[in-house]
């Protein structure tokens, strides 16, 4: 469903690409402009002397652009700090009502819909899962969301809803096989134009991203990373895969390889030979087990599901992962020098704190020599990480310097999640 027609140009109906004035300008007050939002995003709350330290603008130059933005509904005054000499400082913090967007997370087994707001907070969200995805079943769970989400969920607000952010596996078609799907079942995935198709059907902008570079940009913007300036992340899905941040941005490199950790070779089991880290640490490998015992695997993506309750098999299979991870860490910061490592996946928090509590132990038992320490992290997000950063990115894409737009020469990019 189109978003509805503006018949008037108030603060609360402009469209968010309104009012960044110009998504595809170059201009140095549109820069500046992206740049305050995104130091205030990152800090939560800043007054404008602290933004002119931060930036380098003079003061007079901080409170025009404070103005507007405060002016188009993008920031907002906060209670002023007291107790200091001279005049009270009054922080500005993102206005949650300032922009809406949608995220769709494509993945090899389910999918996810969420709308959120300016800063993350999910309004409303739709979940499916699936033996494998197909187009028209894709099509059909996005317009359903869409009436769901849009129709009922922001009242008179469309006119701010930024786009559509898509998150999804590169080259989905050749997939196939390993998720079990009937020959030529996901084939049509590789004629099918997602942003002119999903574009049609939502009547907004739409942003692609691979899945797993989509989850680091959420982890960056969101989770632990936003504490973080480098750091490698691995997130394990269907399939892992993972997103490399530098110098507080997400880096997808020029061709979109940079962080496809999914692709990296690590020992086969008892040291057998090299083999890429999806092919040890992916959720399909435990789906293989389930099966052959007689378990069902459809259950790990449901909602809620229990994991733990698989006991040794879900043992067995973590500490496999978790040899895969500690030998594609190694592998990775011998070549970039990295002091971080965030760990997710899409699965509940006790097992990921497991995870991440078996590959520091592996990580010990891997030769070295050479490489300083090295922090292993928590992902904050889980199994949501994707489609969060799926909606962040028509925010970013119109309300953050160009350097950290999640989607910018990544929509090729590696395997992923």
């Amino acid at each position: 469903m189109a978003p509805e027609g503006r018949t008037e140009q108030s603060k609360a109906q402009r469209a968010p690409a309104e009012l960044s004035r110009g998504t595809n300008q170059t201009s140095l007050r549109v820069y500046n402009e992206r740049l305050v939002l995104s130091l205030i995003r990152r800090h939560g709350a800043l007054p404008k002397a602290e933004i002119a330290r931060l930036t380098g603008l003079s003061a007079q130059t901080i409170s025009v652009i404070m103005k507007q933005l405060e002016a188009d509904g993008l920031v907002r005054r906060e209670a002023p700090l007291r107790g200091r000499v001279g005049q009270p400082s009054v922080p500005y913090s993102l206005d949650k009502e300032g922009a809406l967007s949608l995220g769709l997370k494509i993945g090899r087994r389910s999918a996810d819909l969420v709308l959120m707001n300016f800063v993350g907070e999910v309004l409303a969200r739709r979940h499916l899962t699936y033996r494998y995805p197909t187009t028209d079943s894709t099509l059909a769970f996005l317009r359903d969301g869409l009436d769901a989400l849009v129709g009922s969920g922001i009242g008179g607000r469309t006119g701010r809803l930024a786009g559509l952010g898509v998150a999804i596996p590169s080259e989905l078609w050749n997939w196939a096989e390993q998720v079990g799907a009937p020959d030529g079942a996901m084939e049509s995935w590789k004629a099918f134009d997602i942003e002119a198709e999903f574009g049609a059907l939502s009547g907004l902008p739409v942003y692609l991203c691979n899945d797993a570079t989509a989850a680091c940009g959420a982890e960056l913007v969101f989770g632990a990373g936003a504490e973080l300036s480098d750091f490698l992340y691995f997130f394990v899905g269907t399939f892992a895969g993972g997103g490399l941040a530098l110098g507080g941005s997400l880096y997808p490199g020029k061709r979109g390889n940079a962080g496809a950790v999914g692709s990296i070779l690590v020992p086969g089991p008892n040291g057998a030979g090299a083999r890429q880290l999806i092919q040890s640490a992916s959720i399909t490998t435990l789906e293989q087990r389930m099966a052959a015992l007689g378990l069902a695997p459809e259950s790990l993506w449901e909602p809620d599901s229990d994991w733990l309750a698989l006991g040794a098999l879900l043992d067995g299979w973590l500490d496999d992962v978790a040899r895969g991870l500690a030998h594609a860490i190694v592998a990775a910061v011998a070549v970039i020098d990295l002091e971080q490592v965030v760990i997710d996946g899409a699965f509940p928090e006790a097992v990921r704190a497991r995870l991440l509590k078996r590959t520091s132990a592996a990580l010990a038992a891997v030769e070295r020599t050479g490489l300083l320490p090295i922090a292993l992290l928590e992902g904050s997000l889980g199994d949501p990480a994707r489609v969060l950063g799926a909606a962040s990115l028509p925010l970013m894409a119109n309300f953050t310097r160009d350097s950290e737009l999640l989607f910018k020469d990544s929509a090729a990019a590696a395997v992923g999640g």
